[in-house]
């Protein structure tokens, strides 16, 4: 029977799982699983088959030391029972910053010794998100819960989606390392360098694909990553808040638009894969 049975990471949480991607149980480790109480549930397995108590021991037996508190479930709130219903495949909680880069570049060969990398910018990207996605995640103890690389209709993606007592963010993140940023009007590009590019206008669409799907506001954010100078022509854009990468932990601060069951229920909703398809 424990052939049947996997276990998949999720944070510090193990879940247990059978062929068909239910959820049998879950092992909480040193970190406490989701939620205010997880912290009291470190160390916990919880059955929600007691029956199969004897194989799910067995497959969790290398992960578990010493002897666990084992028991039912608490009593789920809603939010707990749409994420436990979620086949493993349509949960994007686990998606790491940058995780259609990641996917690219694994199967793109290595830069030679000499010459460009032909890949400077799929590299550059992929940083620049997981610098911003490191910084985002570091928001958790203000009460924000945080989403990566979310997937729209037509190959497009949201890099990062952040829902908290301040509200629900849509942030694009561009990365500019050592540059001289200007934005104005719509447009944000390199100091005395060429055509700038519509990235204002991207951000607000993508916060509007997000607010269409999850049927409640989303605020656009640009975080544009190490810039050596970031210059805001008059007039600035009032919907598109502009930030450097080192702003990020002020977010924290925002409040006043969400309860916690809100944000739970909201999470809830944008972890899972089909929520997307109608963005």
């Amino acid at each position: 029977m424990t052939r049947s049975l996997r276990v998949t990471p999720a944070g510090d949480r193990l879940y247990v799982r059978a062929r068909d991607g239910r959820i049998v149980a879950w092992y909480e480790r040193e970190g406490g699983g989701e939620g205010p109480a997880g912290a009291a549930e470190a160390g916990r397995i919880r059955l929600v088959h007691a029956s199969l108590r004897a194989e799910v021991l067995a497959v969790l037996a290398p992960y578990v030391a010493g002897e666990p508190a084992i028991g039912p479930p608490p009593v789920p709130t809603r939010a707990e029972l749409a994420r436990l219903a979620l086949h493993p495949d349509d949960d994007l909680a686990p998606n790491r910053p940058g995780e259609a880069l990641h996917a690219l570049l694994d199967h793109l060969p290595p830069p030679g010794r000499f010459g460009r990398d032909p890949h400077r910018a799929a590299r550059a990207g992929l940083a620049a998100q997981q610098q911003v996605g490191a910084a985002l995640d570091g928001l958790e103890d203000a009460g924000w819960r945080v989403l990566h690389s979310l997937p729209l209709p037509g190959a497009d993606r949201i890099d990062h989606l952040a829902v908290g007592p301040g509200g629900v963010l849509a942030i694009h993140t561009v990365p500019a390392r050592r540059l001289r940023i200007v934005v104005s009007g719509v447009a944000v590009g390199r100091a005395g360098r060429g055509a700038a590019a519509p990235l204002l206008r991207l951000t607000r669409r993508r916060a509007e694909r997000a607010s269409h799907a999850l049927a409640t506001a989303v605020r656009p954010v640009l975080v544009l990553v190490a810039p050596a100078r970031l210059e805001i022509t008059p007039p600035a854009p009032r919907d598109v808040r502009i930030l450097r990468d080192t702003d990020i932990p002020a977010l924290g601060s925002l409040a006043g638009v969400h309860k916690p069951a809100d944000i739970d229920t909201l999470f809830a909703t944008a972890r899972a894969r089909p929520t997307w398809s109608r963005a």
